[in-house]
């Protein structure tokens, strides 16, 4: 960070020379952009809100290369995004995190809210990688929001607000761009906009996007030919906003949203593959490099995602009612290259337990004929979500503000898994595959319908003890049900076929209260002081049944079984802050300390060798931290932003197995002291912006942004010192005993990434120039893993440097 300030600090001065300054250049007027937020539901500046926010305006994600979550992230303090590939991305906020959550644990709830408007969109895993076009900010609310949203904003809640339709005015834009990316390949953008006033009362508002995306990622094959690119892929969609304001009291807005990503495949670089590597000595090596992967059929992504919401607003005299009436239906198909998996179980520990005449494996054919036949792994998730919501907020200008409402929701969810491996039966010599549901040459196969249920009531009250003195408090009371039936089947449930799971039911529900207590002194026209207490919450739930049938030890089963269920997990926040105005006007700082004490962390670790994930409780674990914001026209032509967070994010309790001879190991990595995953202890970022004229009608502006990201790990066993020592099945691939044993570096190590952006804007268009990853840094992600260690281990990576151009024009 010391080298990023040392770059931005002339920049001002080096611009000033390098760039034209046109005759009028002293003669314009930049002012600091003034966001509007509504993170308490009602509208105030983002300096009155008396807790830790943080808003980007549609022109500030502009200039600083923003064009989804995971880039917002790194532009915002305490606030990660772990990428699991497009459509998959994993939000934390505040250092408060239990692990990478995959596609198959559905029973998994989100730690981080997410919103678009008043519409609730957080799907644990499944985050939609929303096109953030036409949005007017994003807002990141910081520390538990569970009064005012609820379940799944334990440590905060992220709020996409998009612009509205506009009565009486006709507006209209059109977006294009191109990319390129350093040996990868080229995408480009057509986004457009049209505002259209109907009648007097009536006014639409309608935005259609499509992007194609550049693919960096190269896939080698068995036969060693290599297919190009093969993450490259596109989104498309719209947004469609109609709203009706009959009189000055009422207004109806409704909305339908649709939009849908097709990817080829993922942003995975892999360390080693079972069937593809350089330690064999009887199937080609294979050598991979920088951006590389290893695949033998082709693997997609494709999420499919609608949205129908209601928004009525009628003003009475002294309040506002406010009903939000929402239906989402989202479709997700993740189909992936599985088999490596399959082969590190038919040809690593059927083939072992072969040798044993004794199991049922015996007398059957383990070979390479056939754990290298194709093994698609098809992981779908279908999901329709109803919320209602409805509310009472004052809106009048005395010392007692009030908000007052009762939300409800009804979430259906199917998850299903297939592993189709054609010709497995016939390959082995006759190893009996058709279970009772699964069909012949079916490995696993599972149908796991969910269905969750809740209501809550909720209130705050702001009140002003004297014209310095305001004292907030809320309360939010909760009853959730959730309900589950399972079915199991595949020999890589139970090898016998005998024992299939068929409709096996679950159940869990919990209710209670989340209270919040501020308070905020206006210290001077420039400075406020808040504090608050604050609890968040996020439901517990059912583990997955653990798939005994691949387990390699019966230390495995009886550490990872057994284990039906997870409890809730709370948060308890203690936090003060200060906001100030600086430097007469022309700047603002917001300052925020905070320890938050988590009870039944849900920590999700693998099951060892059964290629299964389950979630343990740890009973203690801790968040203290401080985050900044600086903003600032330190001149009239440059403005200076720089946020940053240092977390320390720790596990408190150890959970232990213990075995049937009484000894005691730590599970996954889970012992007092070791540092939450997914997120750093250090993460900031900085961003200069120099505004100049290329001539008297031509402005223009530069933007030089750099994103540091300290040091992470995935999951919490990867602080386990044997996490990075993994015992290869040296029978695939006949590989020698001396090599038969890979080590490797689990940590996800520092990045630090540049964006620079040159634009010129006339009254209606505007052009830019960019390059994004400007020092071409290759950072690592988040670590993937298949089977634990034992089938695959690769790291999800960013894109290289990418060199765009983008022409905007309003009409």
């Amino acid at each position: 960070m010391k080298k990023t300030l040392f770059i931005l600090t002339p920049l001002a001065t080096a611009l000033s020379a390098a760039l034209p300054t046109g005759a009028a250049a002293q003669d314009r007027t930049y002012e600091m952009e003034e966001i509007t937020v509504t993170a308490r539901k009602r509208s105030e500046t983002l300096q009155d809100v008396p807790f830790a926010v943080q808003a980007l305006s549609q022109n500030q994600m502009r200039a600083r290369g923003v064009t989804d979550l995971e880039s917002l992230s790194n532009n915002v303090a305490g606030f990660t995004v772990q990428n699991l590939g497009p459509g998959q991305s994993q939000v934390a906020i505040r250092g408060i995190s239990a692990g990478q959550i995959v596609r198959d644990q559905p029973g998994v709830k989100e730690q981080v809210g997410i919103y678009l408007d008043e519409s609730v969109i957080s799907l644990s895993l499944f985050t939609p990688d929303l096109d953030m076009y036409d949005m007017n900010r994003v807002e990141v609310l910081r520390g538990p929001q569970g009064t005012l949203f609820g379940s799944g904003s334990l440590s905060g809640t992220v709020r996409h607000i998009s612009n509205q339709p506009l009565l009486g005015e006709f507006e209209a834009n059109i977006s294009a761009g191109l990319n390129s990316i350093s040996d990868g390949g080229t995408g480009g953008e057509i986004k457009g906009m049209v505002n259209l006033p109907l009648t007097d009362d009536l006014a639409l508002r309608v935005v259609g996007y499509t992007t194609e995306y550049a693919g960096y990622i190269d896939a080698v094959q068995p036969d060693g030919s290599t297919r190009d690119e093969v993450n490259e892929g596109n989104r498309y969609g719209f947004r469609a906003a109609l709203t009706y304001q009959p009189s000055d009291q009422l207004t109806i807005t409704p909305r339908v949203i649709y939009q849908e990503i097709e990817m080829d495949g993922f942003n995975r670089e892999d360390d080693f593959n079972i069937l593809g590597n350089e330690l064999t000595t009887t199937q080609p090596q294979v050598r991979l490099g920088d951006y590389e992967q290893f695949t033998q059929l082709e693997e997609k992504f494709e999420d499919e995602f609608t949205l129908l919401d209601v928004v009525v607003n009628y003003d009475f005299d002294a309040f506002t009612l406010t009903s939000v009436t929402s239906w989402t239906e989202r479709e997700v198909l993740v189909l992936r290259d599985a088999t490596a998996l399959t082969a590190s179980i038919t040809g690593g520990s059927y083939a072992m337990a072969a040798m044993n005449p004794d199991t049922l494996f015996s007398g059957f054919t383990w070979d390479d004929s056939v754990y290298r036949l194709d093994a698609p792994l098809f992981d779908r998730t279908d999901v329709e979500m109803l919320t209602q919501e409805l509310r009472l907020a004052s809106n009048d200008d005395g010392p007692l503000q009030w908000v007052v409402g009762i939300f409800y929701s009804d979430i259906e969810r199917e998850y299903s898994q297939d592993l189709p491996v054609t010709g497995f039966q016939d390959a082995t010599g006759g190893f009996p595959t058709a279970g009772t549901l699964a069909p012949r040459d079916t490995l696993f196969f599972s149908r796991i319908p969910y269905d969750f249920e809740q209501i809550a009531v909720f209130g705050e009250v702001d009140f002003a003890v004297t014209d310095k003195f305001t004292v907030t408090a809320g309360l939010r009371w909760y009853d959730f049900e959730e309900t589950r039936t399972l079915s199991f089947d595949g020999i890589f449930v139970t090898p016998d076929l005998q024992d299939p799971i068929i409709n096996l039911p679950g159940e869990t529900s919990t209710d209670g209260v989340s209270p919040r207590i501020m308070i905020n002194y206006e210290a001077s026209d420039d400075m406020s002081i808040n504090a608050q207490v604050s609890r968040g919450f996020r439901l517990g739930g059912i583990n997955d049944p653990l798939n005994a049938g691949v387990c390699d030890s019966d230390e495995d089963r009886a550490t990872f079984g057994g284990r039906d269920a997870f409890e809730d997990e709370e948060l308890t926040n203690y936090e003060v802050g200060t906001k100030m105005t600086i430097m007469d006007g022309r700047g603002t700082l917001n300052i925020s300390l905070f320890h938050s004490d988590i009870d039944d962390l849900q920590a999700t670790v693998d099951a060892g060798s059964c290629s299964s994930r389950i979630v343990f409780n740890v009973p203690e674990a801790t968040s203290t931290g401080i985050e900044f914001e600086f903003q600032s026209r330190l001149t009239d032509n440059f403005e200076l932003a720089l946020t940053g967070s240092v977390i320390n994010a720790e596990l408190g309790s150890t959970v232990n197995s213990v075995d049937a001879d009484g000894n005691v190991t730590v599970v996954a990595g889970l012992r007092d002291g070791n540092a939450l995953p997914t997120v750093p202890e250090v993460q900031g970022a900085v961003a200069g912006t120099y505004y100049f004229n290329w001539s008297n009608s031509l402005e223009g502006a530069a933007t030089l942004s750099y994103q540091y990201v300290g040091e992470r790990h995935t999951q919490t066993s990867d602080l386990d010192p044997a996490t990075g020592t993994v015992a290869l099945f040296t029978n695939i691939g006949d590989i020698p005993a001396e090599d038969g044993t890979l080590t490797f570096d689990p940590i996800l190590g520092s990045y630090t990434i540049g964006n620079f952006r040159l634009s010129a804007r006339a009254d209606n268009w505007e052009a830019a120039f960019y390059i994004n990853n400007i020092n071409d840094e290759k950072a690592d992600l988040s670590l993937d893993r298949e089977r634990g260690l034992l089938a695959r281990i690769g790291r999800r990576v960013n894109q290289p440097r990418t060199f765009g151009v983008g022409l905007n024009y309003s009409f």
